[in-house]
């Protein structure tokens, strides 16, 4: 097993989001990454600077207008300075484009306003995905470990694990969000694409993968799966639910299952076996794992109350399924509690070690 990272993902260092009307301390600081680093050196995990692919894998992934518009946003947003006029250190939103979310229309046109503010509304969903200077390469490099991640798997690595920071499964097709910028986990199934005819991703993270589901909703070549806590409440709110299956021809190749907050480990891994079996009736040849700890008890912005075995449990079962695996990382805010859950993962997913090199 090797593992894929780039110091460049450490450059994006956000000041703020909004949570509850109150402007937060972030929580997606550069710590997760290093936390996260050394759970690998202690299991003897080799850690690989992924090559730079530039904007290639995201072509069928995400839209040429939104790839323009986070590369130059932050140069055009201070480009905006002037007498009487000051723009913030990061850009973020104060307007938002009403669109109605019809499932069966696979993009949005581009921003019809050459305004950066415009675009900025257009293009940023929410109040937690702050463009800093350093944003759009922290988050191309970190498509680029998911990418590099799934060649390895593809080429008859078995598994890969992609250290993607910022995380991913929240950016739509055209739109951040979450603390998400590129959607990863999308590349790295594109990318399996290429050589697998069917390839599943299965999200654990405590939050839908609303971006990710986006992405491949009209589609049956990309199964999606996701187990999360119930959205009614909760981020994303607006997609997440069980009657969500996909549309045209994905139609039944999308499956979310919702969890009541507060939800332990049997509850999730009941939902897990579900999902297990759902991919059993698919049968993909490639698997993307959307690896999230949010879902750990003492994370500051979760919902569910899982432990340490938990996370053993979902590498157990992710192990059994057999096929070329890419491990993208996704939440986990408590910084402390990250690294022993990636441990606990890799216990489970390999207990005897065999697949450290």
């Amino acid at each position: 097993m090797k593992a894929f990272f780039s110091e460049e993902q450490l450059l994006h260092t956000p000041r703020q989001f909004m949570r509850l009307g109150r402007i937060c301390a972030p929580t997606d600081l550069p710590s997760r990454a290093e936390s996260l680093r050394g759970t690998l050196a202690a299991r003897g995990i080799a850690v690989e600077t992924p090559p730079d692919y530039g904007r290639s894998p995201l072509a069928d992934v995400h839209s040429p207008d939104y790839l323009d518009y986070l590369e130059n946003a932050h140069a055009r947003w201070r480009a905006l300075e002037m007498p009487g006029v000051e723009p913030g250190e990061e850009v973020l939103p104060n307007l938002s484009p009403y669109h109605n979310g019809r499932v069966e229309q696979p993009r949005r046109s581009p921003c019809p306003s050459p305004s950066v503010v415009a675009q900025t509304g257009y293009y940023l969903s929410d109040l937690s995905c702050p463009i800093g200077p350093h944003t759009w390469r922290s988050a191309l490099r970190s498509t680029h470990s998911a990418v590099a991640a799934a060649d390895h798997a593809a080429g008859g690595g078995g598994f890969a694990y992609a250290l993607c920071r910022p995380s991913g499964h929240h950016a739509h097709r055209d739109r951040a969000g979450g603390f998400c910028y590129l959607n990863s986990s999308a590349a790295a199934a594109s990318r399996l694409r290429q050589t697998r005819s069917r390839v599943a991703v299965l999200d654990v993270d405590a939050h839908h993968g609303d971006g990710t589901q986006q992405i491949f909703y009209l589609r049956p070549d990309v199964m999606t799966i996701s187990v999360h806590a119930d959205p009614a409440g909760y981020y994303p709110f607006y997609t997440g639910y069980a009657h969500e299956r996909g549309h045209g021809a994905g139609e039944g190749c999308n499956l979310n299952l919702p969890l009541p907050h507060g939800s332990g480990n049997a509850a999730f891994l009941q939902a897990l076996d579900q999902a297990m079996a759902a991919l059993a009736a698919y049968a993909p040849e490639a698997l993307v794992l959307a690896l999230g700890f949010d879902t750990y008890k003492d994370d500051p912005i979760s919902v569910l109350r899982l432990d340490m075995d938990a996370y053993r449990q979902i590498g157990a079962r992710v192990a059994a399924l057999g096929l070329p695996t890419v491990i993208v990382q996704e939440g986990g805010y408590m910084v402390q509690a990250i690294g022993p859950a990636l441990d606990a993962f890799l216990q489970g997913l390999d207990p005897t070690g065999a697949r450290r090199a």
